[in-house]
């Protein structure tokens, strides 16, 4: 599906990065296996994750190259992309995956925490797109053909706000809001932009709901937690038989995709002349007393 293809898949030395890149790979495209190597709340780094993916890739006869830096640093991913257009002649397809978690309460959160999981995830989503939403515009300009796709990866935390992560909920609701605005601003270009919110075993989701994506899978069972799972959705978002959609959310796991519609109208209200508060709370309040108060973010399992 992705032949002559180039693909730059961020975060891409392990989990869901790892898959997809070799699933795009495995689909024909060449890829750009970056990753910064860094431990789940973004401390140290080390290069040989991406280096290990680059060699599984060749080893199964395909075409990739490693790189290695802070997906959340401007002046790095402006010559990312530029190095893979000089080496490759174009890219094509960009899948944003990397991304660190620092969890914790709201009321207890440091500053630190809030930007630095915000930096990696929403920055480090924006500064791919930046330039790889520059390139595709210039070559349409210069009067040359556009293929341009991205994958963004969000989380059903951005649904449902997930109580202890309000850094990692807030910069994954930012991701939509750039997959949608970048679709709305691209389409003229040919470019698509959507986003994924995966479920799958990964460092994250082992570490931060172990009661959940731990434990081990009996030989023979389906594993509906596998990362494997999630990426034949990016190499089909990637590929010209996804041409026509853009500005999608899908939910990715097992063997279910969800596909999202935006906020909805639920109902309205209507009064003469203006709301007062008290017309409001009459209104209003009965309603909400019937519901239930939210519990958790993850969807039905069916």
């Amino acid at each position: 599906m992705l032949e002559d293809k180039v693909a730059i898949v961020t975060g891409a030395g392990r989990g869901l990065g790892r898959s997809e890149a070799i699933e795009l790979a495995r689909q024909g495209a060449t890829v750009v296996v970056q990753d910064f190597g860094t431990a789940m709340d973004g401390s140290g780094s080390n290069a040989d994750p991406s280096h290990d993916v680059v060699k599984e890739i060749e080893a199964a006869g395909g075409t990739a190259m490693a790189h290695f830096g802070d997906i959340a640093d401007y002046a790095y991913v402006q010559g990312l992309v530029a190095e893979t257009v000089e080496k490759y002649g174009d890219v094509h397809i960009v899948v944003n995956n990397a991304g660190i978690l620092r969890d914790r309460m709201v009321f207890n959160m440091e500053e630190a925490e809030w930007d630095a999981v915000v930096r990696v995830h929403l920055k480090g989503h924006f500064n791919t797109i930046r330039h790889a939403t520059a390139h595709w515009r210039q070559r349409s300009k210069d009067g040359n053909e556009v293929y341009g796709r991205v994958i963004n990866t969000t989380s059903e935390a951005a649904l449902f706000g997930s109580p202890g992560q309000p850094n990692y909920a807030s910069a994954k609701a930012g991701i939509i809001g750039l997959t949608t605005s970048t679709a709305n601003g691209m389409v003229k270009y040919g470019v698509t932009s959507n986003a994924i919110a995966p479920r799958a075993r990964t460092l994250m989701t082992e570490t931060s709901m172990p009661e959940m994506f731990g434990g081990e899978v009996k030989e023979g069972d389906f594993d509906v937690w596998a990362p494997e799972n999630v990426a034949p959705l990016v190499a089909f978002l990637a590929s010209p038989a996804a041409a026509r959609v853009t500005g999608q959310v899908f939910i990715i796991w097992g063997n279910q995709v969800t596909h999202l519609q935006g906020p909805r109208v639920d109902d309205r209200y209507e009064t003469e002349g203006r709301w007062t508060a008290d017309g409001l709370a009459k209104t209003l309040e009965p309603v909400f007393a019937k519901r239930e108060p939210l519990q958790g973010y993850i969807l039905p399992m069916a």
